[in-house]
């Protein structure tokens, strides 16, 4: 049965209690001057979306990191969808794999800048970094999906004679979309940081250049709408795969 609105209306009643909170917070911090001139008011933050220049590469920048990241996003999904289903597809690769993805994310994202940019190029680099940022976590939601329908399933579809591909086009890929879904709740905002990432390796646009540029230029009003547009934009990822997730998983349960 499809959830109904009620219970979704009770849970976002405390989020926003806890975003006015935080607002409040911010501005009365800043007012006090409690951290001096570091910490501004949120006031005088928002004062900047009133200059028609600073909202144009505030509005520009966002939109450069929200495309990056979207394709970082889809390609690390479908790559770690791919190597997840190789693993089930030939069980001898499947500890290879494991480990090949573990080591893969151990390795600083950061560290790997000289390497990409020299690769695939500065403005390519941040796409290619929010795409490692997903995989890892993608990866890890599918195998666990890919493994989550029950053995009297299996049985079932071994007793009629199924192939190893017919078991996991009918019986596994449906049952990992539950925790596929999961993975994304998580992988989304993994993505914006990634293409951040990326972007301070020495792209020519975004908000990962726009916060360096910042820092570099001590304007700190701009750093901080710099900051809290990232935020931002990683908070709406988020909420667009939940609502997502909450529209598809039920049918998967």
């Amino acid at each position: 049965m499809r959830p109904g609105r009620t219970g979704g209306v009770r849970d976002a009643l405390p989020v926003a209690a806890g975003a006015v909170l935080a607002v409040a917070l911010m501005e009365a911090v800043g007012r006090l001057e409690v951290f001096g001139g570091s910490w501004p008011p949120l006031s005088r933050v928002l004062d900047l979306l009133w200059v028609p220049a600073t909202r144009e590469l505030l509005v520009r920048s966002l939109g450069t990191t929200a495309g990056e990241a979207g394709i970082g996003l889809l390609a690390g999904t479908l790559a770690a969808v791919a190597v997840a289903v190789l693993g089930v597809l030939l069980p001898v690769l499947r500890a290879g794999l494991d480990r090949l993805a573990a080591v893969v994310n151990a390795i600083p994202l950061i560290a790997l800048g000289p390497l990409l940019i020299a690769g695939v190029g500065r403005e390519d680099s941040p796409a290619v970094v929010a795409a490692l940022a997903v995989g890892f976590v993608m990866f890890v939601s599918m195998t666990s999906g890919l493994d989550a329908a029950s053995g009297a399933h299996h049985d079932v579809l071994a007793a009629l004679g199924a192939s190893r591909t017919t078991t996991l086009l009918r019986l596994r890929l449906p049952a990992s979309v539950p925790m596929a879904l999961d993975g994304l709740t998580q992988a989304a905002p993994a993505a914006v940081l990634g293409a951040i990432v990326g972007e301070w390796l020495g792209a020519p646009r975004g908000l990962g250049t726009l916060l360096v540029s910042t820092m570099q230029n001590h304007q700190t009003l701009l750093l901080w709408a710099a900051g809290m547009a990232a935020a931002l934009l990683a908070m709406a990822s988020y909420a667009v795969v939940c609502a997502l997730r909450s529209q598809l998983v039920w049918r998967f349960q």
